[in-house]
């Protein structure tokens, strides 16, 4: 069941995104002037298709799911046959240089619109996310020796307004990409609204390298999300907690003499007891009482573990986040462009060679996270889905002849010449091109394959 979730969830993400980008070319293009012939979801054989419209558009289904493409009425490719006076004046080619530019750009650019779009209604909905609110750091991480605490409030990094706890890690990926020491306000509980943050924190960013973004980076530093206190929950019957006495409401203070910091950090005792009889100090009401508890013994996966069969709350403090419309646009917006910008920066620097390219991601890891996602919920579904049409659209205006950016560069070649680039060069970049394309995609399954693996 979870393998055909991940197939229809990446399925769908891949269909909406590949029609959204073509239908950009196909609308700019009709409304050029411009005769579409075959509109494709998918390359290679054509498995089925239908026509529609006054210039009957063939409306297809292709062999090859990983793409999609818009057919106009094109000189340079046209069957031999002779082109009617009235349809050459719909021909491709000989439009206008910035009419061409605008149908070749309009694939991306609907890329962007639908993050925009998705974006801004999820802003309008409302999203619950963690608070800013901090988990008590070791004392040997970064985040403790800069003089964070537990249950500090994170209201800005860099002077902009944080809320919650995906845009702080956000703004932290920005900080470590741009190598900029981050700045943290911090707000005491009692504050509220827009006051100034009580106190600031600046946090070194040097230890985390960009080659780390994907993974935990924030918990190498020492940030985590606060968890609740640890108080029981349902006890569950003819478990290790019942026969140990424990009771709903009490308030683990300790376990063999260690203080027990939060819900999180007593599952983890518990579970790394594998066993072995612990020693719990806590409050019932105002008595203090000390109880044993043998946890019981689980494998899975290959691994043991101990569980006591108890509940223990660890939902962290939430915020929900809405907005009216107009504000949601406009974060919309701002999300996309920070979105794009941040990806290009990640491009560049993985040309330099700033950042590995195992950040190179391909099918087989976006299905992945597709599956994962849906799973999830909604809200993180619609995100993912408009975090993957960003990356497409930034890919397809990178200047590599094959992909929209390659077109691109070549009309601004002719901008600037006053002519169009000749057929010869236009054939061996397009060559280079598609070696270029293969060459990446190859090492994204492979880096795909290795994830897989490791």
């Amino acid at each position: 069941m979870s393998l055909l979730q991940t197939i229809l969830a990446f399925a769908v993400v891949l269909g909406v995104l590949i029609i959204v980008h073509e239908l950009g070319h196909y609308l700019v293009a009709r409304w050029c002037g411009v005769k579409v012939l075959r509109f494709s979801v998918g390359m290679g054989k054509v498995v089925y298709s239908r026509r529609f419209g006054p210039d009957q558009t063939e409306w297809a289904v292709s062999i090859l799911p990983l793409g999609g493409y818009v057919k106009m009425l094109d000189a340079r490719d046209h069957d031999g046959a002779p082109i009617s006076s009235a349809d050459m004046k719909r021909e491709f080619t000989s439009q206008s240089v910035w009419r061409r530019i605008a149908i070749v750009a309009a694939g991306p650019l609907a890329n962007f619109l639908l993050a925009i779009a998705v974006f801004a209604a999820l802003f309008v909905h409302g999203i619950p996310e963690p608070s800013t609110k901090l988990r008590a750091p070791a004392e040997q991480s970064v985040a403790w020796q800069s003089g964070l605490r537990g249950g500090d409030h994170i209201v800005s990094v860099n002077g902009k307004a944080v809320q919650i706890w995906p845009d702080l890690r956000w703004a932290m990926v920005q900080a470590v990409i741009d190598r900029q020491p981050v700045v943290l306000g911090i707000a005491t509980t009692s504050q509220q609204g827009d006051m100034p943050p009580a106190r600031t924190v600046t946090l070194p960013v040097r230890s985390v390298s960009a080659d780390e973004l994907e993974g935990d980076f924030m918990a190498k530093l020492g940030l985590e999300i606060a968890r609740p206190a640890p108080v029981l929950g349902k006890v569950m019957p003819d478990g290790p907690a019942e026969r140990a006495g424990l009771r709903e409401g009490d308030l683990i203070r300790s376990v063999d003499g260690k203080v027990v910091q939060d819900g999180l950090a007593f599952v983890e005792m518990v579970r790394m007891s594998e066993g072995k009889p612990l020693q719990l100090d806590l409050m019932r009401g105002n008595a203090l009482l000390s109880l044993a508890v043998a946890p019981e013994v689980v494998e899975q996966d290959g691994r043991k573990f101990g569980r006591i069969k108890v509940e223990v709350p660890m939902v962290p403090e939430m915020v929900t986040e809405g907005s009216n419309p107009l504000v949601a646009l406009g974060k919309g917006v701002v999300k996309t462009w920070d979105t794009a910008v941040m990806t290009l920066k990640m491009v560049g620097k993985m040309i330099v060679g700033e950042v590995s390219w195992k950040n190179v991601t391909g099918p087989i890891t976006i299905a992945d996270y597709a599956g994962q996602t849906a799973r999830i919920g909604l809200v993180s579904y619609l995100s993912f889905i408009a975090f993957v049409s960003i990356s497409l659209g930034v890919m397809n205006l990178l200047p590599i002849p094959v992909l929209d950016g390659g077109h691109l560069l070549y009309y601004a070649v002719e901008v600037l010449t006053g002519r169009p680039v000749s057929e010869r060069v236009s054939a061996v970049a397009q060559r280079a091109g598609i070696g270029i394309l293969m060459t990446l995609m190859l090492v994204a399954v492979f880096n795909d394959i290795n994830r897989l693996v490791s």
